[in-house]
């Protein structure tokens, strides 16, 4: 296939992942761009493969590698974690270099034994060990929880370049490789951020600590999912310092639901009222925006307000939802409140304010749950509402 198709982080050090162009669902995350699964080969006087790929595409793993080096070759796979959209390749590797030791983490020994109740021969690592190829060294820090407890990052030492697993993605398809080439890549990074290690923000701030305590200089960051970062992986690492501290700015993101329409002309005013103050804010409809493009927008918000009808004395549906799945997200510093209609009996907004409340957010509570469509009265309230929340947002 020839050379044009080799993507060569530096010298010796070769990308031999694979585009999945066509997921549109990673465990309930949208992923409209589709992604990547990235693995990386590190050629010294020996070789190790760092992270497969998932198993469907494991051929197209394999044509890559043959591009470079015969596969039979390979002395050493390294696990940095056990989820199997980077480890269910790793039989179709190890029948093939039947010499190559499988190199992880203890807690991921235990994981891919599980997994694949295989017999491979594997070395547990742990933080500050070293696996020295031959004019590449490969170090290696345990990084519990960013996502799974058995992840770890591989650091090749002389080229300074990081391979983090889970840690600094994007799920993103395409053609390029670097975060120089492709002009949208932070969105989807924070999209990633927001959905995936959110729940894990103290960690992540700790971690990039310690890495820097260390003295660890990071020229390239190479992840398991989307492009690389080479241009400069500082402005990821801010980002992420800033996501995993709980910064927020002068936003306001408005997350409902409606019937008949009366909640969305409450949310419409609360939205005017808002815009009045010159706060930013975004209006999210639940039925027209999944809850993990919402949860890109709440990550640097001040404040979500809540909006739902009353369902059967409580919220609806997709509100219910996108609360239980916020929740788990643990957003930070988030001041919120609730607004809706209803028919015969509320419910929803109760039901909303006990959510938020669970989810640590310092709630405001407007009353705002009106009978049947809002009168001009209550269209009044709403805007003024919004007034209020801008200005607490932006004191």
């Amino acid at each position: 296939m020839g050379e044009k198709n080799i993507t060569e982080l530096k010298k010796g050090i070769y990308w031999v992942g694979v585009i999945d162009w066509n997921i549109r669902d990673f465990h309930g995350y949208v992923t409209s761009k589709g992604t990547t699964y990235n693995s990386y080969l590190v050629v010294g006087e020996k070789i190790a493969l760092i992270d497969t790929v998932k198993h469907t595409f494991a051929d197209e793993m394999m044509r890559r590698i043959e591009e470079i080096i015969d596969p039979a070759k390979i002395d050493y796979v390294v696990a940095n974690h056990v989820e199997m959209d980077h480890s269910s390749s790793l039989s179709k590797i190890l029948d093939i270099a039947k010499e190559a030791k499988l190199v992880t983490t203890e807690r991921a020994k235990e994981g891919l034994l599980r997994y694949y109740n295989s017999d491979w021969d594997i070395t547990t690592v742990k933080s500050g060990d070293n696996l020295d190829l031959g004019g590449k060294t490969l170090s290696f820090l345990e990084a519990p929880m960013l996502h799974w407890p058995d992840s770890m990052f591989t650091y090749v030492v002389e080229d300074k370049v990081l391979l983090p697993n889970d840690g600094f993605g994007q799920h993103i398809a395409t053609s390029k490789r670097f975060d120089d080439e492709v002009p949208d890549v932070m969105e989807e990074a924070t999209t990633y951020y927001a959905n995936i290690l959110m729940p894990f923000s103290s960690l992540v701030v700790s971690k990039i600590e310690e890495v820097v305590k260390l003295g660890i200089e990071i020229d390239m960051i190479g992840p398991s999912h989307g492009i690389i970062w080479r241009s400069d992986p500082g402005k990821i690492i801010d980002a992420y310092m800033k996501w995993g501290r709980g910064e927020v700015k002068e936003k306001v993101v408005i997350v409902y639901d409606t019937m008949w329409k009366s909640t969305e002309k409450m949310a419409i005013a609360i939205l005017e009222g808002i815009s009045s103050e010159g706060v930013e804010v975004k209006l999210l409809k639940l039925r027209d925006n999944h809850r993990s493009d919402i949860m890109k927008e709440v990550i640097d918000a001040k404040a979500v307000i809540v909006g739902s009808p009353t369902l059967n004395n409580g919220m609806f549906p997709t509100v219910s939802d996108f609360l239980t799945y916020m929740k788990g997200l643990r957003p930070k510093n988030k001041i919120g409140a609730a607004f809706g209609s209803y028919g015969w009996s509320g419910g929803a907004v109760q039901a909303i304010e006990s959510e938020l409340e669970a989810s640590k957010f310092e709630l405001i509570k407007p009353e705002l749950t009106f009978k049947y469509l809002p009168t001009s009265e209550e269209m009044k309230k709403c805007y003024e509402f919004g007034v209020e929340i801008a200005r607490k947002v932006k004191n």
